[in-house]
């Protein structure tokens, strides 16, 4: 199983070109999931529009999805950022595959949203409602699910509806299909003047690892350096991100076509409001708190049916030196 499988619509490919004193050294690309719809992606646009990526060795040169750059990747992905829960799946279903970061660290981009007039007020309204999740499998399933829990409810107290996607969740709310949808950041700063905030995650749910970065284990061998321009470039993209939010969120809005202002509130949003203290983008170190309560949620949910050997799966000797010890 490859990562783009992992991955499937869901994702963006960034085709990449390692510097190489030749100037004809072979593409490469990486995988991020959500790409252009949810801001766990915000860092590699930051990277690729103030030119991290260029700057540390890997020149990403052009940035799109869809099958057509699907169907360019050859020989497997170096590098993709993805659900924790569906890389630890893949792994026990026999994948060669490691846990190289974490990359978001918290849900906070995700408040749940209901129209203006809803006589749902608080999460204790939420039994017998028809609540929206993206797809099955998902974090946006796992989210309401804990959600649920707690108001003091179990999923079977509500109907819980795959809209099969966060614009389409919005769509199904608009309509009446569902009572309640999760609005990802930048979609509720898009939308926020139109619904209602019923609850958001940081008011709720503790840390949960969001997404991590993962790499085939025969790549890993063969383009570690690749593989170490890339975290080191988003890393320095987070940095930047929460020293100078207003500047970072520019090339946000071009790559994700949103208004700036637009972008400038999600990048503030979530630069500013932590989830118990702990930051939504993380600089890839891995802290093992956080990524084994969502590998439980992801249990409860049937994508991970086995025990997690994390010594097995981890791998961090591509982070940089000083965020290489996993935070127990």
């Amino acid at each position: 199983m490859s990562l783009r499988s992992l991955l499937g619509a869901a994702a963006l490919v960034l085709i990449a070109m390692p510097n190489g004193s030749s100037g004809t050294a072979r593409a490469e690309e990486i995988v991020v999931a959500n790409y252009g719809v949810t801001a766990n992606g915000f860092p590699f646009a930051v990277a690729m529009g103030m030119g991290f990526f260029k700057a540390e060795g890997a020149d990403i040169t052009s940035a799109g999805g869809g099958t057509t750059l699907r169907n360019m990747m050859a020989g497997g992905v170096a590098y993709a950022e993805v659900n924790p829960g569906l890389v630890v799946s893949a792994i026990h279903q026999g994948a060669e595959l490691k846990i190289i970061a974490e990359n978001v660290r918290t849900n906070a981009e995700t408040t749940w949203g209901v129209k203006p007039n809803s006589p749902l007020m608080t999460v204790k309204d939420l039994k017998g409602r028809k609540l929206g999740y993206s797809n099955p499998r998902s974090t946006s399933q796992a989210l309401v699910s804990l959600l649920l829990k707690h108001a003091g409810y179990t999923p079977n107290d509500a109907e819980l509806v795959r809209t099969g996607g966060f614009g389409e969740g919005i769509a199904a709310l608009e309509i009446g299909a569902v009572d309640m949808t999760p609005f990802p950041e930048p979609l509720w700063a898009i939308h926020k003047h139109k619904y209602r905030a019923l609850a958001t995650v940081n008011e709720v749910l503790p840390p949960l690892t969001n997404t991590i970065a993962a790499t085939i284990i025969s790549q890993g061998k063969t383009k570690a350096e690749f593989i170490k321009a890339v975290i080191r470039s988003r890393r320095k993209a987070v940095e930047f991100m929460n020293s100078n939010p207003d500047e970072a969120a520019e090339p946000i809005a071009k790559a994700f076509n949103i208004e700036l202002a637009v972008a400038r509130s999600a990048v503030r949003n979530l630069v500013e409001n932590k989830t118990g203290g702990v930051p939504y983008w993380g600089s890839g170190q891995i802290h093992m708190d956080s990524l084994h309560r969502m590998i439980e949620v992801q249990k409860s949910l049937g994508t991970v049916t086995k025990d997690v050997d994390y010594d097995q799966i981890i791998d961090t000797s591509f982070l940089a030196a000083d965020i290489q010890a996993i935070v127990k």
